[in-house]
């Protein structure tokens, strides 16, 4: 990419897409985001990098660029809430000299420290869900339709695993997915020999879990366990 090679070229690319930069920020943190916003610079700096780090084999720049902005910002606003929500105790039950109290400072450090990992993980969570729920409706369907769709018996779920993990592994593939709303049953069909019955059956499974496993969604990529088994092999 020329972008990448030249300071003026970058400069006038990025002038072009301020819109898109904006407009991909204020999906990822759910509020409209404007350049005086920090999470404008955020946003920037990681399409900078996409820019940088961008070659053909990753398939469309704009759907590789998404995918770096929605991990910086996520980070950055994870980073955000874990200040917000941190719990206040006395400093000195983690630092105590004193061994008469020490049992019980024991337990009061465990019962804190779980309390606080727990309380992040779940807001975490949340944050997720709504996330990858606003970018599903782009695609006809919600994170919570995933109830109704999602595979049952083992053998499905794996052929529906083999399908997932060959999308991502095919730029054209998310291009095409990016690009349409649509998946390319007749290339994953011939690609995978998995039946086009339950590759359209399973559709929104199969591309929510393309979203989220593309994407830094760590705490729901933990539910994924058989496609990311099938990713291994």
């Amino acid at each position: 990419m020329e972008a990448a090679q030249d300071e003026n070229t970058l400069n006038c690319f990025i002038e072009q897409q301020e819109t898109f930069i904006l407009s991909t920020a204020s999906k990822v943190t759910g509020h409209f985001i404007t350049k005086s916003d920090d999470e404008w610079s955020i946003a920037l700096g990681a399409f900078v990098q996409a820019v940088m780090d961008y070659d053909l084999k990753r398939g469309s720049f704009f759907y590789f660029a998404k995918m770096v902005l929605q991990r910086r910002l996520i980070d950055y606003i994870r980073q955000q809430k874990k200040y917000k929500n941190e719990i206040t105790v006395n400093p000195n039950l983690f630092d105590s000299d004193s061994n008469e109290d020490d049992k019980e400072n024991d337990h009061i450090r465990y019962a804190v420290s779980k309390k606080s990992l727990e309380s992040h993980k779940q807001e975490s969570l949340a944050f997720e869900i709504n996330t990858v729920n606003d970018i599903l409706k782009e695609y006809g369907f919600t994170f919570f339709d995933l109830i109704k769709y999602s595979p049952k018996a083992a053998k499905t779920k794996t052929a529906c695993g083999k399908v997932i993990a060959f999308s991502l592994g095919d730029p054209m593939v998310t291009h095409a997915l990016e690009k349409t709303k649509l998946l390319p049953v007749k290339i994953i069909e011939n690609n995978t020999k998995v039946p086009r019955k339950i590759i359209e059956r399973h559709r929104k499974y199969i591309i929510a879990a393309i979203v989220i496993l593309s994407g830094e969604y760590q705490g729901l990529a933990e539910y994924l366990r058989t496609i990311r088994e099938e990713m291994k092999r």
